[in-house]
């Protein structure tokens, strides 16, 4: 009984860790935007946005939550954020939407994939892989922010990747698209590499054979999986650029994207599974035969410690390849 609330008790505080970075977030994020709303309204930099704009960027969010709803791939507080997440993303240009769409759509569809596999190695598996708000906002929140910061810069619409004409606005661009690419590379990774992969997963940090399901497990098959998944991202922003930037002739090259989103996929899961390694705890119940993310009578220690959970793993993860990807990217994205 004893051990069974102190297992609760550590759940909880876990929630309530992210409860709390997410709200730190949320609010330091407001606040700039207040602050960056304030000064562009008195220098009077704010632009006009269309109607169908705002139409579109309402409803397209809400026909794809709601049937998101239907398939069970998330809960009604999850759709609830996803609505929000789509709303800033479409608003504030539609490649940031198609990269969104490019990173839900086949990350829910891979999580239902082989769900009969999955049960037998993984405790947490959830039929159809349910989201709740706090997985939304942790994929979804750093976008977003860096989505309001893009409308304060450059206004509603589509501007082309160029570090020459638009650094700014340009690095705003590529950190969000980094940090898609970066949940939906770790995504991949994880659905596909278990599944497909002959060989058992190995433990990042010391190369040691591990179970499958286990947090900083890595294969071939799963990072190969993570640049692709990057490069599907990436593909998805590079076809929309095509389509509804004006003059993308007389701007820079724009295929670099595609690259510069496979290489975040990969470096993002390989990041998820280094501080998985580190900061998740992983252990194996002999009980159910499967590895488990909390600590329990009969699971084996086998890597970690528990201190983060997946979700604040995947938030810090896509915050820092937001940060640090787009400085790579201005050494060798060409120039006009």
């Amino acid at each position: 009984m004893q051990f069974q609330r102190e297992v609760f008790m550590k759940d909880y505080m876990t929630m309530l860790t992210d409860l709390i970075v997410l709200c730190v977030t949320l609010a330091i994020s407001l606040s700039f935007w207040v602050i960056s709303m304030t000064a562009s309204t008195y220098y009077g930099t704010l632009q006009p946005v269309s109607p169908w704009r705002w139409l579109f960027s309402i409803l397209a969010p809400l026909v794809i939550t709601s049937r998101a709803i239907k398939r069970n791939s998330l809960d009604h507080t999850g759709a609830l954020a996803a609505v929000l997440v789509g709303f800033i993303l479409t608003m504030a240009n539609m490649s940031f939407f198609s990269s969104l769409l490019a990173f839900f759509i086949t990350s829910s569809k891979l999580t239902r994939w082989k769900g009969d596999i999955k049960k037998h190695f993984d405790a947490e598996y959830k039929e159809g892989g349910k989201r709740n708000w706090v997985q939304v906002f942790c994929n979804g929140g750093v976008p977003s922010e860096l989505a309001l910061l893009y409308m304060i810069e450059a206004g509603p619409g589509e501007i082309p990747v160029d570090f020459g004409k638009q650094y700014t606005a340009t690095w705003m661009c590529l950190a969000l698209l980094g940090a898609l690419a970066c949940s939906t590379g770790d995504t991949w990774a994880s659905e596909v590499g278990p599944v497909l992969s002959r060989h058992p997963p190995r433990l990042i940090t010391t190369w040691k054979e591990v179970p499958a399901g286990t947090n900083g497990g890595v294969t071939p098959v799963g990072l190969l999986a993570s640049l692709l998944g990057g490069m599907i991202v990436g593909v998805a922003y590079f076809v929309t650029q095509i389509l509804f930037v004006r003059d993308l002739n007389l701007a820079a090259p724009q295929w670099p994207i595609i690259v510069y989103g496979s290489a975040a996929g990969f470096f993002g899961s390989l990041l998820d599974s280094f501080l998985g390694a580190n900061m998740q705890y992983s252990g194996y119940d002999e009980s159910i035969g499967k590895v488990v993310n909390h600590e329990t009578r009969t699971a084996k220690h086998i890597s970690g410690k528990p201190i983060l959970d997946n979700n604040a793993v995947n938030l810090f993860s896509s915050i820092l390849i937001a940060l640090v990807m787009p400085g790579l990217a201005w050494g060798f994205w060409p120039r006009q």
